[in-house]
């Protein structure tokens, strides 16, 4: 393959965008069917959530550490490294014979987080002219990805069956490593360091104490021995893996780096909508599956509950290449304030106003618009705050602690919930009330910290003073306006 076309831009973001959409969509793609899942594999409801949890858990853990390992390796062959993991992921999972055997198929899963941060820095380190359109894209379709996967589990489900919901990610992410390995050339940045083992296990640690005991916590009682102890294991884990990483040498997420205001307000919005998205996401399609006769709810199919989130995955996927050009006009802090506060305002509006389903496709359209302008915007932020030998590191850092934010949104949502239950069997509806309503508060926490986000109009040419000061041997760049 000649230099020109393994250089091609348009087919390095064709990879790039194969890769990001495949990881987003196994996120939610079994969300609408947990419950057949459950049914199929005669399990309980607390055991198929992990089907969800454990991706979630996996990907937080391989976002960052696989983002460190590719800018000292080289990115491109990390990325051929995740989306072959994907596929053999999705392999195991299309042929699981058990629920034990389908969890760790999506823990092998959840190693497709590396694709985000390696995918950011492809773009930072070979795209010219064009920057920050390609990674307001390439952002937007984690949010339009999760969407997307619930809107089309139903039709896939009903024609081809729920197992299909793995073999087609394995064609794709197949398909896309090969492409990978012959069409995305090779980035010349490089960060050599040794792996941060002793971090990555600490940092799954304490997720899986602090996850367990938050999924648990109604069937076991919040004042229980088995959750008070999970809950004191993860913070004490959390504790020394905040020290273990201030005196490594190679950390897996920077706590320097993290002290940078752009790093550090763009890592808490991203925590706070993540949180949001992946709780609301992750449950409206029950709300709408809930029959009537509970006294809220639609009767809905998978299908019919899917197409509910479609206006907020189009919304998402369609802002995310306006973006640039907003952000170019007005600044990304006020871009990504507004895109909290429309989000903030939609789920309080799923709170108070659920009684028809236009109601709820006016909150989810108005929420896609929040979240893609959010997303779409934040990548450019990190990578202009950093060095550019760092920018697979910070990108990484964002996505995982998004990746972290929806795994506990889900999880506090779970809780909520199920709080109480009416004698169907089914759900208050007072729980979602309740749980939308914290949603939204969650944003506004967003908001807050949006405020302190560094004003960058073109992340392409810009760096903040912070990045500036680490990297005090590159050319003078353009001063960000705070």
């Amino acid at each position: 393959m000649s230099p020109a076309i393994r250089g091609n831009q348009s087919l390095t973001f064709a990879v790039l965008t194969v890769a990001v959409s495949s990881f987003a969509l196994l996120q939610s793609l079994i969300v609408p069917v947990l419950a057949q899942i459950q049914l199929e594999y005669d399990t309980d409801q607390t055991t198929v959530t992990w089907v969800l949890t454990a991706y979630l858990l996996s990907a937080s853990i391989a976002t960052p550490l696989l983002g460190r390992v590719g800018d000292a390796v080289g990115k491109k062959k990390m990325l051929v490294v995740t989306l072959s993991a994907l596929a053999v992921g999705s392999l195991m999972a299309a042929l699981a014979p058990s629920i034990g055997w389908l969890i760790v198929a999506r823990v092998v899963q959840g190693l497709g987080g590396g694709v985000l941060p390696l995918s950011f820095g492809i773009i930072r380190d070979e795209f010219t002219g064009r920057v920050t359109g390609a990674l307001s894209v390439i952002a937007s379709l984690t949010a339009v990805g999760f969407g997307a996967g619930i809107v089309v589990a139903g039709p896939i489900v009903d024609s081809l069956g729920y197992h299909w919901l793995f073999w087609l990610p394995m064609i794709a992410t197949a398909v896309a490593a090969l492409a990978a390995l012959v069409l995305v050339p090779e980035s010349p940045v490089r960060t050599p360091g040794r792996l941060p083992a002793v971090p990555a296990v600490l940092l799954a640690g304490w997720l899986v104490a602090l996850l367990l005991a938050v999924s648990q916590g109604n069937k076991w009682g919040w004042a229980s021995v088995e959750v008070l102890g999970l809950l004191a294991a993860a913070a004490v884990l959390a504790a020394l893996w905040v020290r273990v990483e201030t005196r490594v040498p190679v950390p897996l997420i920077d706590m320097q780096m993290m002290r940078l205001r752009g790093v550090w307000t763009t890592n808490v919005v991203g925590a706070f909508v993540g949180f949001g998205m992946f709780a609301s996401f992750g449950f409206l399609p029950q709300f709408l599956q809930t029959p009537s006769a509970a006294g809220y709810g639609f009767d809905a199919t998978i299908t019919e509950s899917g197409h509910l989130l479609l206006p907020s995955a189009v919304a998402s996927f369609v802002v995310g290449f306006l973006t640039a050009r907003l952000i170019g006009r007005f600044g990304a802090r006020l871009v990504i304030v507004t895109g909290t506060l429309i989000s903030g305002a939609a789920f309080a509006s799923m709170a108070l106003f659920h009684d028809t389903t236009a109601q709820l496709y006016a909150a989810t359209t108005a929420q896609g618009l929040g979240s893609g302008l959010v997303f779409s915007s934040l990548a450019g932020v990190v990578i202009a705050s950093v060095p550019r030998e760092q920018t697979g590191v910070a990108s990484g850092m964002n996505a995982n602690i998004r990746t972290i934010g929806g795994s506990i949104g889900s999880a506090v949502m779970a809780g909520i919930v199920t709080a109480r239950m009416n004698p169907a069997g089914f759900p208050e509806e007072s729980g979602y009330t309740i749980g939308f309503a914290i949603l939204a508060v969650g944003m506004l926490v967003a908001a807050a910290a949006a405020m302190r986000i560094p004003d960058i109009h073109d992340p392409a040419t810009e760096q903040t003073d912070d990045a500036v000061e680490l990297e005090p041997d590159a050319p003078s760049p353009q001063p960000v306006t705070t």
